[in-house]
């Protein structure tokens, strides 16, 4: 099927073509990406460096409340291609857009954790609500992580130095000690799953090294702003106010701020993967948002 993006190659498993699920853009890269039962689709973007598979819980989950479920591996993660261009948001979106095109998504939500809050951000900002019918930001990154005179709240390039010297030093001993500040497993009385940080490192391992290094800076560096303030559809801001990763009052308490139709939701005392540690809390909550 053939877009404005290139040529997107689909597959069909019910037609017996292959079991993986592909769209191939402009510039050959291969996106990977789940595409399970009928409705209004919802798609689910992943934060860095994981995959589609983090979302699984809420795929399953609409999936049964009679929706078609959509995640995508973004480039360089997963088991897209791992390209050592287009590592950055404007790109990150063009794919977006391509999967949009190829699958021929109407009245979409789309629905961003972490980074991929920023993915959904820059697509809509980029290419327009057209296909879209609402948004969910979830622990997302806009409207900027990075402190500046402009941003005086954000965090210092520092931090995001030490991510990248750590990513390129030892990314494997890396992504086993992130999960304990992204699930609040550092935390005081926290139940731990070891399965929830295993898998998390699994999916950091499948990616790029090159494409999550180069990441970082776009998902700390990259200003959101006015791709915010461009999105003319439904939006919820949903942020857990222990978050470790994305600290809520220079994200979320901006974003919601900034967005034409933005409603916010703040969860006492949950971390930045809430949506695998409170799928119980979370999916409800969607749910509710996207039939309203």
């Amino acid at each position: 099927m053939e877009s404005d993006f290139g040529d997107a190659i689909t597959s069909n498993p019910a037609e017996g073509i292959t079991a993986m699920s592909m769209i191939t853009t402009k510039d050959g890269t291969e996106i990977f990406y789940k595409d399970w039962g009928t409705g209004q689709p919802i798609v689910f973007h992943h934060g860095w460096p994981l995959s589609a598979d983090d979302w699984d819980n809420q795929m399953l989950f609409f999936l049964r409340q009679g929706y078609r479920v959509i995640a995508h591996d973004r480039r360089g993660h997963g088991r897209s291609t791992q390209m050592a261009t287009g590592n950055e948001m404007d790109t990150y979106a063009d794919d977006v857009a391509a999967m949009a095109a190829a699958l021929d998504l109407q009245n979409a939500v789309h629905v961003g954790h972490s980074t991929g809050g920023g993915e959904v951000a820059r697509y809509l900002g980029r290419h327009g609500t057209a296909r879209a019918e609402k948004a969910v930001l979830i622990g997302a990154v806009p409207p900027v992580m990075v402190k500046s005179d402009k941003n005086p709240g954000g965090l210092p390039i520092e931090v995001f130095d030490d991510f990248r010297a750590q990513v390129a030093a030892n990314r494997a001993q890396f992504y086993k000690d992130v999960p304990a500040p992204f699930y609040g497993y550092n935390r005081g009385g926290a139940k731990v799953s070891e399965g929830l940080k295993d898998n998390w490192w699994r999916q950091g391992m499948m990616g790029s090294l090159q494409s999550q290094y180069e990441c970082i800076k776009a998902f700390s560096e990259t200003d959101f702003t006015e791709d915010l303030k461009k999105i003319d559809i439904p939006v919820l801001v949903m942020h857990g106010d222990d978050d470790q990763i994305v600290p809520i009052a220079d994200s979320a308490l901006l974003s919601s701020k900034l967005l034409k139709n933005g409603t916010l939701k703040v969860y006492k005392g949950l971390p930045h993967g809430m949506c695998a540690t409170h799928p119980d809390v979370i999916n409800p909550d969607l749910l509710g948002f996207i039939r309203g």
